[in-house]
């Protein structure tokens, strides 16, 4: 799963399911034990679980990058691998 970007602990990862159709575009977002799927358009929650002040990084983060994120997803959506985003700093 390429990952997109690293910050706070926080890593964010991209990645296309063969086989399987998305039907909204979402990253995955890790932190220590927890895991969660956030769509990026509009920025939420739909899967998982986060501690609130890192879902609160990773939405201000997905607003910075909402068109990085959606070129991420274009580009995995044609079998390429997208690019790296800027980490929050």
């Amino acid at each position: 799963m390429p990952e997109l970007a690293r910050f706070y602990g926080v890593v964010i990862r991209m990645y296309r399911e063969l086989g399987e159709p998305h039907h909204k575009p979402h990253l995955h977002a890790q932190y220590q034990n927890h895991a969660a799927v956030f769509t990026f358009n509009p920025i939420d929650m739909i899967e998982g679980s986060f501690p609130n002040a890192q879902r609160r990084l990773v939405e201000a983060w997905a607003e910075l990058h909402k068109t990085e994120l959606e070129k991420a997803w274009d580009s995995l959506m044609q079998g390429r691998k997208p690019d790296h985003i800027a980490p929050l700093i």
